[in-house]
């Protein structure tokens, strides 16, 4: 994929040591992103104390402390380390272009996520201790999307899926549970599985599953971009990190009510999906729980 050059006074980034900065307020709009109140009947929930905590989240996220984004190294410096590094901060940029309008469209205030680079070790975030081991994480806390770029070696090597849509894939995906956080939707989904610990991994499943289709949508938008070999290169990863696939491949019996990404199919399917529509409201994974 042909990714534009970052523009290094457009994007946020850091590495290391907790650098993100905390949101300001959001509003909660009707219109091209879809925003959705999970029912009572489904988990046990009462909508009207939904309502309540995602408007709570609105009036308080303003108040938070505002955080440095980088060190004294500027955006350049840091994206510049290696050429994974640099296709993530393009990645960053292009997503950013591709996100803003959408939010601008449907009238919720729209905040940039900062990117942290980790480099083993482990480091503090807003969502506590982290380290490269767990893996690409988004923190809604201190809104980052943090990465150790070592994973893409990992992710060819022992996952067999390799190639640059592979990898921008993975941050189109994290950035995706930011578009979920700005929404509320990550807050509902947070207060609806404390209500109701039972239901915690379908809800999280149906979370993942949006994250991938709104990577696919980033990249149905982005088509001109696209070269041959990329959509085959999305559909691998997805299939590589499915639960079962990735149960399997442990040695372990495949379980379906510990999923919490959604199996290899259902990966592809919501990736495919954003990929054939370009259209973020066709990425409602909750949509069968209120029918």
């Amino acid at each position: 994929m042909r990714l534009n050059p970052f523009n290094p006074n457009s994007i946020r980034v850091t590495r290391g040591s907790s650098g993100g900065r905390m949101g300001g307020a959001r509003g909660i709009g009707c219109g091209g992103i879809v925003v959705v109140l999970i029912g009572a009947l489904v988990f046990g929930v009462d909508p009207g104390q939904m309502i309540g905590m995602v408007e709570g989240v609105q009036q308080t996220t303003g108040s938070q402390q505002q955080g440095q984004v980088a060190s004294n190294e500027s955006a350049m410096e840091i994206c510049d380390d290696n050429q994974y590094s640099m296709e993530s901060c393009n990645a960053l940029g292009s997503l950013d272009e591709t996100w803003r309008p959408l939010f601008a469209e449907a009238g919720i205030r729209f905040e940039q996520p900062t990117l942290r680079f980790l480099d083993g070790g482990t480091v503090s975030t807003g969502c506590g201790q982290a380290s490269s081991a767990m893996g690409p994480f988004y923190c809604p806390a201190d809104e980052t999307i943090n990465i150790d770029v070592a994973f893409y070696d990992q992710m060819a090597r022992q996952m067999g899926a390799g190639g640059d849509f592979a990898r921008y894939y993975v941050m189109a995906h994290e950035y995706g549970h930011h578009i979920q956080h700005l929404t509320g939707l990550a807050e509902q989904v947070r207060s609806a599985q404390s209500a109701n610990p039972r239901s915690a991994n379908q809800l999280q499943v149906r979370m993942e599953l949006q994250a991938d289709c709104y990577a696919g949508v980033w990249a149905a938008r982005n088509r001109n971009l696209i070269e041959p070999g990329d959509l085959e290169e999305g559909m691998q990863a997805a299939n590589a990190i499915g639960d079962d696939t990735l149960m399997r491949n442990a040695g372990r019996r495949v379980n379906q009510e510990s999923f919490t990404h959604g199996s290899s199919a259902q990966r592809m399917e919501w990736l495919r999906r954003g990929l054939q529509t370009g259209d973020e409201d066709q990425c409602d994974t909750f949509a069968d729980l209120r029918s």
